[in-house]
């Protein structure tokens, strides 16, 4: 059940459980009262209602797609890397239905920020986060000289820790939500708002067209919990023995770093190709 606050005929939606959005707008709007002019305070405040406006846009279109499936019967789950712009999708989704299972692909080398953030962020949105691991034991995963397979054949170790795992949803699900967005890299600008998968599974993209600009306004907007290794330069966030900190200007140059390496299989191996 949402909530709503209104501001002189102005309604700020919000959800039930989570007040951030509209506690985060009263506070910045006092601290611009206590250091601008009125005309900089009016100028925050339709900022701020235009986002709104923008993000309920985006909100409704995303809920008619997904209320669509669910009308035709088809099983649908999400899948979360829980970095700091995974909170956006998942946060839409929690406003949408938190029936929808989210699989966190749980490699066995991930940060131990990452596990706090995903507890954190499913503890605020009330979802429903679901641990896939692989099938395949990290003592059967090594080289000839008994190194662990991250340190010769990344490609393999990512198939065996990421993409077996989920070719296993694909038997249980009819839709597969991503949140990838088409300006992380160039493979990713080429992938369809919907594409087919194995087992005539689909993979639906609803933040495809998103911009970095729009997840970090949707995120400033709603009040919305950051990774904790962001402050220390990581601004993409994988598996720890194959992550570093970024460049400014290549916030996914900091995986696979060295490597020709640019994705990790989910988005590439498991989406059928078009002829």
């Amino acid at each position: 059940m949402n909530r709503a606050l209104t501001l002189k005929g102005i309604d700020f939606p919000c959800p039930g459980n989570n007040r951030a959005c509209y506690l985060s707008f009263f506070k910045a709007l006092k601290f611009q009262m206590s250091l601008s002019h009125p005309s900089a305070c009016l100028v925050f405040i339709v900022t701020f209602v235009l986002h709104q406006v923008v993000f309920l846009m985006e909100i409704t279109s995303i809920q008619n797609k997904i209320q669509q499936y669910l009308g035709d019967g088809k099983r649908l789950f999400t899948t979360s890397s829980f970095q700091t712009h995974s909170v956006v999708l998942l946060h839409i989704l929690s406003r949408i239905d938190r029936n929808i299972p989210v699989y966190f692909i749980n490699t066995g080398y991930h940060f131990p920020e990452t596990i706090m953030y995903k507890e954190e962020v499913a503890a605020a949105l009330g979802l429903r986060v679901i641990d896939l691991h692989p099938r395949v034991p990290k003592i059967m995963q090594r080289n000839r000289e008994g190194n662990l397979l991250f340190t010769s054949d990344p490609d393999y170790c990512c198939f065996l820790n990421k993409v077996q795992p989920v070719e296993g949803l694909l038997e249980l699900y009819d839709v597969w939500i991503s949140g990838v967005r088409a300006d992380q890299n160039t493979h990713r600008r080429q992938l369809p708002e919907e594409a087919p998968l194995e087992h005539n599974t689909l993979r639906y993209h609803p933040v495809l067209h998103w911009t970095v600009q729009m997840v970090e306004a949707y995120i400033g907007h709603f009040g919305l919990p950051r990774h904790p290794l962001e402050e220390k330069g990581y601004s993409s966030i994988g598996c720890e023995p194959c992550t570093r900190p970024a460049e400014k200007d290549d916030k996914r140059g900091g995986r696979w770093y060295g490597q020709k390496k640019t994705e990790c299989g989910l988005n590439a191996e498991l989406i059928q190709k078009k002829n």
